[in-house]
């Protein structure tokens, strides 16, 4: 197994941007992108379903770096919160330049045994509230001409996982919902762009699989570790920045595991 590489210093790639995170409390790929972030020089907007979370990570942050984030929270599956939630940010920042669609809702469970709520309650979340979140900020950016979206998809997406096909078709549905948003945005200078990791272990991922399949997991990827949450977080930062101005309606995939 290597050894993940050393915490990458900051380059200033986000420099005077104001980004919202959805999902951005706890120990995930959220509050890492967050981190990642407001250490390029973003202003930065956290929101999540959890109250006490979010506001422990904004503490975080704010002990991190220096800077207190704006702390919205959030249920995606709602869209009154889903508007609060940006006319709170627009109202405090002015603007939002980058939004990272974040939130989803997993769990494994075989087709044969699963219930239309449990596929529902998925697909409500990752689906639909990215849809719901996708739709909020092109409303902000289009008539601003500028702006950045970067969702999360899956490697599921593309590759078969038993006991997840509310998850991989939900984040199947993210990578085709990105390449028609981007479509749909490119005329008024908005890229929308997805990543799709494979494996980045988390103490919330730990929750709902077994530990004997994330042990598999681990064995697919080439490197023989998980990803850290940072280094999806780092793809997320480069999507969202001018270094990547040529691209969107991509989904990029941040994984060592090979077909």
């Amino acid at each position: 197994m290597t050894q993940p590489p050393t915490y990458p210093p900051s380059h200033q790639l986000l420099d005077g941007k104001r980004v919202l995170v959805t999902a951005s409390a706890g120990a995930g790929i959220g509050f890492a992108t967050a981190r990642r972030c407001a250490e390029e020089g973003a202003s930065v907007v956290l929101s999540d379903i959890h109250d006490r979370r979010l506001t422990e990570a904004a503490d975080e942050l704010e002990k991190l770096t220096g800077r207190r984030p704006l702390a919205v929270p959030c249920n995606v599956t709602s869209e009154d919160q889903v508007q609060t939630l940006f006319d709170t940010a627009v109202a405090e920042l002015g603007a939002l330049d980058v939004v990272v669609n974040n939130a989803g809702l997993g769990g494994t469970k075989p087709i044969v045994d699963m219930s239309d709520d449990e596929w529902n309650a998925v697909l409500d979340v990752s689906l639909n509230g990215t849809f719901r979140c996708t739709r909020a900020a092109l409303r902000h950016m289009i008539p601003h001409n500028t702006g950045v979206i970067v969702n999360l998809s899956s490697v599921l997406a593309w590759r078969a996982q038993a006991g997840q096909a509310h998850y991989a078709a939900a984040k199947a549905a993210v990578a085709a919902l990105t390449r028609t948003a981007a479509i749909e945005a490119a005329p008024h200078g908005v890229r929308v762009n997805a990543v799709a990791p494979s494996l980045a272990m988390h103490a919330f991922l730990e929750k709902v699989m077994p530990k004997e399949t994330l042990d598999e997991l681990v064995d697919l990827e080439a490197f023989k570790r998980s990803a850290e949450t940072w280094e999806v977080a780092n793809v997320i930062v480069f999507l969202a920045s001018d270094y990547a101005t040529y691209m969107t309606g991509e989904v990029v995939s941040v994984s060592s595991q090979h077909p």
